[in-house]
């Protein structure tokens, strides 16, 4: 069989991937397999792709690749940026017979069979809040202030903010919307990044970045990517992030911990409206929020954060401690969730008046943020079901194997 070699657009890649990952394949960078020329040997290739897009930053181009690619399988899958196609065209010529595009039959439409409009539409990669319409607004609304435990002023004002913003995000006016929360740890400040991603009914996995992991002095090539020249180099993690999300919303944790350099590139994100790799590479977040949470105070925010970065949020709030009312109906809320997930996974039946049990044994009084409240009604819960005797929380052994009852099941299923 001839060896090809696909050209992907640059804008295209992640549709070919989603459709690849559907049918059972992964894509892995040659560098892998320059590092550890073994590892070809091991390749299965209705299971994995090659990409020699990092071939292009080798200066013997032609040399690695005459020593790595004659020995793969000739039933593999190789493709390549097309920005690349004339270099590697020219460079791996004694290798490849054939140098085509990947087909763009991968490129997906969904038809809209409502009874207004049966318009064929481009699937989205990510939906938005500036894409709703009114009826699915409104709805958001009342989902968000419903799922979003305390804070009633910053409800009414997160509304006219996320109103405002859709109006002039329309005009071109207004790229990214972006929200600084401070307060004490445990107090909703997250919450408000992942009410908005359940409100707006996220598949995937939310796009959070924690800073805490930011603050040595290579923390912007781990974040975005290392700098042209270095072998193998992928994108960084927050470009896998939001790539990997199905929701315009980005979460930027303890920010405060992180330094000049990563401030000073969201500085050039809240204005640009897009992220750019250290390779040149974009994302446009157009239409996108950004919620940037830390535990600092007024003073340190005013300390610590230079006033071009923080006059480009959009919002600043303090979040303070919830009421006893608030950390109840939270508690009720979570107890709710709770019986759900265990009721579908293990058909286990609880009786009406099992919230009853939890007001007593967990008293709110005693915790200061949901953090802890949260790890108390993990610790009553699988108590009542032992009292219950619904299940034996502790595993045994069938002969060498370690067989793990449910208990240890709904353990594992709380800690996610």
């Amino acid at each position: 069989m001839k060896k090809e070699l696909l050209f992907y657009e640059k804008d295209e890649f992640y549709d070919y991937k989603e459709l690849k990952d559907s049918e059972g394949f992964s894509i892995s960078s040659i560098s892998k397999f320059i590092k550890n020329t073994d590892l070809i040997q091991e390749l299965v290739t209705s299971l994995e792709i090659v990409d020699l897009s990092a071939l292009s930053e080798y200066t013997s181009i032609q040399l690695l690749g005459e020593q790595t690619v004659p020995f793969f399988d000739d039933e593999t899958i190789f493709i390549a940026d097309k920005k690349h196609r004339e270099l590697l065209t020219y460079e791996l010529r004694l290798i490849f017979e054939n140098f085509n595009n990947v087909e763009k039959s991968y490129l997906k439409k969904e038809v809209d069979l409502d009874s207004d409009s049966n318009e064929i539409k481009t699937k989205k990669r990510h939906n938005k809040i500036v894409d709703l319409d009114e009826k699915s607004i409104t709805t958001f609304f009342s989902d968000f202030r419903e799922k979003l435990y305390g804070h009633p002023k910053f409800k009414d004002d997160f509304e006219e903010q996320i109103n405002t913003f859709r109006i002039f995000n329309k005009l071109g006016e207004h790229k990214i919307l972006s929200f600084f929360l401070m307060g004490d740890s445990g107090v909703g400040k997250t919450e408000v990044a992942r009410t908005i991603f359940n409100s707006l009914n996220g598949k995937k996995k939310l796009a959070k970045i924690n800073f805490g992991n930011y603050s040595n002095e290579f923390s912007l090539s781990s974040l975005i990517g290392s700098a042209r020249g270095y072998t193998g180099s992928d994108d960084g993690e927050i470009f896998m992030k939001v790539r990997d999300t199905d929701i315009g919303v980005l979460l930027i944790d303890e920010f405060e911990k992180s330094n000049a350099s990563l401030f000073n590139y969201f500085l050039d994100v809240l204005e640009s409206g897009k992220m750019t790799s250290s390779l040149g590479e974009e994302i446009d977040l157009n239409g996108f929020i950004i919620v940037f949470t830390s535990n600092i105070s007024k003073e340190d925010f005013q300390k610590i954060i230079s006033p071009e970065l923080r006059s480009r949020f959009d919002y600043k709030c303090m979040f303070t401690l919830l009421s006893n009312e608030d950390k109840q109906k939270y508690v009720e809320f979570r107890v709710n969730d709770l019986i759900k997930k265990v009721k579908l996974e293990y058909k286990i039946e609880f009786p009406d008046n099992t919230i009853d049990y939890f007001k007593r044994f967990v008293n709110v009084s005693r915790y200061k943020n949901m953090r802890d409240i949260n790890k108390q009604i993990k610790k009553v819960f699988l108590k009542y079901i032992e009292d219950n005797n619904h299940i034996d929380i502790e595993h045994e052994d069938v002969g060498s194997v370690p067989k793990f009852t449910v208990g240890r099941k709904i353990i594992n299923l709380f800690n996610k």
